[in-house]
């Protein structure tokens, strides 16, 4: 059922990194965010109480809620009109929490790969505080670029090898060599055309909802 969902977390973070790099329209991503910050809640609700007393599945899905209010707040702040500060400073919050499960992952559940994929995560809501918490709008294109990227790398591609039964095993070590240095070298490589310049680059006037 996590693996499901995590389908659903790559398409979210893939449309709103396109929001951000200028490829679609603020509001028109709304309800996907509706969509998938629902099923990010609803899930995670499940499997705890069908749990049974299983502390790894609850370490799991308690994780979910992050993502699920995440993306809940960005719908409430596009219908509602808010600034985007509120959920910046969310957004640092999340990033530190996602350090915590990055740990939880190498040394508790011993899964290395979800492991760096956390921290894929930390460093994406660290992008998104920078950019709407201290209003870093030079920061617009390249956090785009990073969310469009990780909605394949850390949604999409996870789900696939979960639901194929290539998750794990002897291959989780490899797996996680190969996405931790794809991150190290792909948003290294992003970072040098799409950095700020020293002045505002344009932005959709609904930044604030291209939060992960």
């Amino acid at each position: 059922m996590g693996a499901v969902g995590l389908i659903y977390v790559g398409a979210v973070l893939f449309v709103n990194g396109a929001m951000l790099l200028g490829w679609v329209e603020g509001r028109s991503a709304a309800p996907l965010n509706i969509f998938v910050g629902l099923l990010q809640v609803v899930t995670p609700t499940y499997l705890i109480f069908s749990a049974n007393g299983n502390t790894d599945q609850i370490l799991n899905a308690s994780g979910l809620y992050l993502f699920g209010f995440t993306y809940l707040y960005v719908a409430f702040n596009l219908f509602m009109n808010l600034d985007g500060t509120g959920l910046g400073f969310f957004s640092l919050f999340v990033a530190v929490a996602a350090v915590g499960y990055s740990l939880a992952n190498f040394f508790t559940l011993r899964d290395p790969v979800f492991g760096v994929i956390w921290l894929y995560w930390a460093f994406l809501w660290l992008l998104f505080y920078l950019l709407l918490g201290r209003n870093e709008e030079g920061l617009g294109r390249y956090t785009g670029a990073v969310a469009a990227v990780q909605g394949w790398v850390t949604g999409a591609v996870p789900a696939a090898l979960l639901l194929l039964g290539y998750w794990g095993g002897n291959n989780a070590g490899l797996i996680a060599t190969i996405f931790a240095v794809f991150g190290i070298v792909v948003f290294a490589a992003l970072w040098v055309p799409l950095r700020p310049r020293g002045r505002t680059e344009p932005t959709t006037t609904d930044r604030t909802a291209a939060a992960t």
